[in-house]
């Protein structure tokens, strides 16, 4: 009799902690701490640094200090092509970058640098969180490694030169740094310059040296990166809206838990809020500050440029098709939603 009691009482036992166990494996691991890399290319004076350290901190927040971001600056693991790789691969969990700079993954992102797309941040940002075309695009991301998680800002594109630029005509004959992106390459080759791709953390010093004349980056960059310093003229033709989405790795992804994909997709939303404010509010003091550095600062006839860069449509056309129109009608909704 108290054998086999002694069996039941056992066979109970085994049987409670074979329930209990796994249970228990899956509290660990929910309690286990965790640490992400995130690379970006700015420089530590850069809205897009401070923001990376605000999602870093907001993580550690929301996961009382469970998750940590580490988070690297100026390209110390990498450019943006081989930071987005990366991604991909699984090797490094997050990076920031132009949208353009993900076309290599999903080519018809290549049409957000259209010319003259939108006409201010209200238009952008309507653009970025409202289009349904934009939004099958990124949806096609995680079928490549990578998962859009935000949207940053970093404003629109304009010319910083060593010569003066006035209108397309001062453009002739002369070279001009672009990332590798054929949009910004078609656009720079309609307005008369012959496109010189150079990883962003090589620009100051190609200008430096003479191998091109120039470069093109929205405010915010050209300050942060100090290209000014080297190309004195600033010709603000803001020919490209440029904002900057954050991705992280599918694989990286996959690994969390559901609650610490929601804390870091709550920390990346307020990432983006904190970064759309600060670069909309410090273009005018970023400029005045370039300026006092030595920068002269033109305001060109935009109407000169955007009759110039008119055959980038059509060549836009002839490859993607009707995805220009897609992209064309949700521009246009931004733009009456942004006026009412």
């Amino acid at each position: 009799m108290n054998r086999t009691i002694f069996v039941s009482v056992t066979i109970f036992f085994i049987a409670l902690c074979a329930a209990w166990m796994p249970a228990k494996a899956q509290n660990t691991a929910q309690k286990q701490n965790i640490t992400l890399k995130f690379n970006h290319t700015d420089t530590p004076s850069g809205t897009r640094h401070l923001a990376a350290e605000l999602f870093a901190q907001r993580v550690a927040q929301l996961s009382n200090g469970r998750i940590k971001v580490m988070v690297f600056h100026s390209g110390q693991l990498g450019n943006d092509p081989q930071s987005i790789k990366l991604v991909s691969e699984g090797k490094l969990d997050f990076t920031v970058s132009a949208t353009g700079s993900y076309a290599s993954f999903v080519p018809q992102l290549n049409l957000t640098a259209l010319p003259y797309l939108v006409g201010s941040y209200e238009e952008g940002w309507r653009f970025y969180d409202q289009s349904p075309w934009l939004k099958e695009q990124f949806d096609k991301l995680p079928a490549k490694g990578l998962r859009h998680l935000a949207t940053w800002e970093a404003g629109f594109r304009s010319f910083t030169t060593k010569s003066p630029l006035s209108s397309p005509a001062d453009a002739q004959g002369k070279k001009m740094r672009v990332f590798p992106n054929e949009m910004i390459q078609w656009i720079v080759q309609a307005v008369g310059y012959e496109p010189v791709v150079i990883p962003v953390t090589e620009v100051y010093s190609a200008i430096q040296q003479g191998r091109v004349d120039g470069q093109e980056n929205p405010i915010d960059t050209i300050r942060a990166l100090r290209f000014y310093e080297v190309a004195p003229n600033i010709a603000l033709t803001q020919h490209v809206y440029s904002p900057l989405p954050v991705v992280v790795s599918e694989q990286s992804w996959a690994k969390l838990s559901k609650a610490d994909q929601q804390l870091i997709d709550k920390a990346a939303d307020e990432s983006q809020a904190f970064s759309r404010t600060t670069v909309r509010q410090q273009d005018e003091r970023n400029l005045q500050q370039m300026q006092a550095a030595g920068a002269k600062i033109t305001r060109p006839d935009a109407a000169a440029f955007s009759n110039a860069m008119k055959p980038v449509y059509e060549k836009a056309r002839a490859k993607y098709g009707t995805d220009v129109d897609a992209v064309l009608k949700d521009s246009e909704l931004s733009r009456s939603s942004a006026k009412r």
